[in-house]
């Protein structure tokens, strides 16, 4: 026989509702802390090394060099003609009146003009000697005839020395070819082969020891146009030469 007696539920209260969902709810997980960012000390570099001049450096610098002999010598010849001046108005100044007449000084300026324009205009030289011929008229002008013929005989000479220069120890000045200012009294610093043009492709026409006398007249690149004490005529490369102590 069946129980039909009323079954009585206890509801739960809210509160323990709220306790059992709670339960029951999965609570996310806390992601773990980052680690702390460390900051790392940039790698020291060892000093690169300086970069080798390349082809155009090298040829700057023995520009430069060649320029500083240059100078030099420049220098020299100027003090030489310095102590000339220095006497020339001595003796000038003892004889107070200079015997040269006007045609002596006319013809020495028609000569120093005629050697003046015998100079190449690629010679170094040739500007100066121009100059000197322009002062010699300037001073005829003003009936100064001594110093008219002096600057005439010095225009004269540089001249006849500069074209002695390019037609004795040098021929004929090729294109790429510079005339010094001066020639430059050089020695070798040690043996070292003089060939038949500028660069290494020319073939060797003698060789040096080490202190041997040259005098240069011309340059081309990094070589030079030389003579020994001989006579000797050839091309060296500037490297192995030095200015004569």
């Amino acid at each position: 026989m069946l129980d039909r007696r009323p079954t009585f539920v206890r509801l739960a209260t809210p509160a323990a509702i709220a306790g059992w969902l709670t339960a029951c709810t999965v609570s996310p997980t806390t992601p773990a802390p980052e680690p702390p960012s460390v900051e790392l000390a940039p790698a020291v570099q060892a000093p690169s090394p300086p970069p080798a001049p390349d082809a155009a450096d090298q040829r700057r610098i023995a520009s430069l060099e060649l320029q500083v002999l240059e100078k030099s010598a420049q220098i020299e010849q100027l003090q030489a003609q310095l102590d000339e001046a220095r006497r020339e108005v001595v003796r000038s100044m003892a004889r107070l009146q200079s015997t040269a007449t006007r045609a002596e000084a006319a013809s020495g300026i028609a000569e120093a003009e005629l050697a003046a324009k015998s100079v190449p205009d690629n010679v170094a030289a040739a500007a100066a000697i121009r100059n000197l011929t322009e002062q010699s008229s300037a001073e005829f002008e003003k009936a100064n005839y001594g110093g008219a013929l002096y600057l005439a005989n010095q225009a004269k000479s540089a001249a006849l020395s500069a074209r002695g220069q390019i037609e004795g120890e040098q021929g004929s000045l090729r294109p790429y070819e510079r005339s010094l200012e001066l020639p430059l009294q050089l020695e070798t610093r040690t043996g070292a082969n003089v060939r038949s043009g500028p660069g290494t492709g020319f073939g060797v026409v003698y060789t040096l020891p080490a202190r041997s006398r040259l005098v240069a007249y011309s340059s081309a690149e990094q070589w030079l146009r030389v003579v020994d004490d001989s006579g000797r005529r050839g091309w060296i490369s500037q490297s192995l030469i030095r200015a004569r102590p």
